[in-house]
């Protein structure tokens, strides 16, 4: 791989670390959600990154989903309670998904700094020609 293979080996894991930062987003914006216990809670998301098909750099293989029977909660004052006072939430851990907010973050920031550093070996080679 040479130097001007960087920007766009690089772009593809920016492109995969801000699908992951858009999953764990969607994740911890739905995880307080509830639903009847008849029906699914949120599934939360998951990326599965892969190297590219052209061997350079990674894409999106796909996205797996989490358990949609989620957890019994009881709260009797939801109106969306059944009988005995349970609604459906989801099995999200606030936590897990920070952290994972916080490796995607400082992945994404790390192949914009490879950009950027190509960027700037580029332009020196270009003034070396002057």
């Amino acid at each position: 791989m040479s130097t001007f293979n960087a920007i766009g080996v690089a772009g593809t894991g920016v492109t995969v670390y801000r699908k992951w930062l858009d999953a764990v987003s969607d994740n911890i914006a739905n995880m307080d959600n509830t639903s009847r216990t008849s029906e699914k809670a949120f599934q939360a998301r998951y990326v599965i990154a892969q190297e590219a098909q052209d061997g350079n750099g990674a894409q999106v293989g796909g996205v797996a989903l989490g358990s949609a029977e989620g957890v019994l909660v009881h709260d009797p004052d939801n109106p969306l309670a059944d009988n005995q006072g349970y609604v459906r939430k989801a099995d999200i851990d606030l936590s897990s998904q920070m952290a994972q907010m916080m490796m995607a973050q400082r992945a994404y920031q790390a192949n914009l700094a490879v950009v950027d550093r190509a960027k700037d070996s580029y332009t020196a080679a270009i003034n070396l020609g002057k």
